[in-house]
């Protein structure tokens, strides 16, 4: 097991975590001790416990917003795929009518070249 030393509000905290999520951690300490000096600049330092929470509060929030705007993005996604999905049906029909066409030219050609080989 891996140990890390973050500092968050200026207090040094030691973590244990799994192998190779060191560098993982501290990312997220030092995203959680941003907050924290964000709102201890708006509100002062109202003590370690109540900027935790509302950091923690910020963040459980920027959480939800990522997965609303995740549902939304693959809503968007279902939807392109879906008239991605028409569109190629369609274009399908088109070619099948077009060989059809094609395919009735060659007939009337062939009858034609018959005809006037008689």
């Amino acid at each position: 097991m891996g140990k890390v030393s973050v500092s968050i509000n200026g207090r040094a905290f030691t973590i244990g975590c799994e192998e190779g999520q060191e560098a993982h951690l501290r990312d997220l300490a030092r995203h959680l001790d941003g907050h924290i000096r964000d709102l201890s600049g708006q509100v002062g330092q109202i003590g370690d416990l109540r900027l935790l929470l509302m950091a923690s509060l910020v963040v459980a929030d920027e959480r939800l917003d990522a997965l609303t705007r995740l549902s939304e993005l693959e809503a968007q996604l279902e939807e392109l795929q879906a008239a991605d999905s028409g569109r190629a049906q369609g274009l399908n029909a088109e070619r099948q009518r077009l060989a059809e066409r094609v395919s009735k030219a060659a007939e009337k050609l062939e009858a034609l070249a018959a005809a006037a080989d008689t």
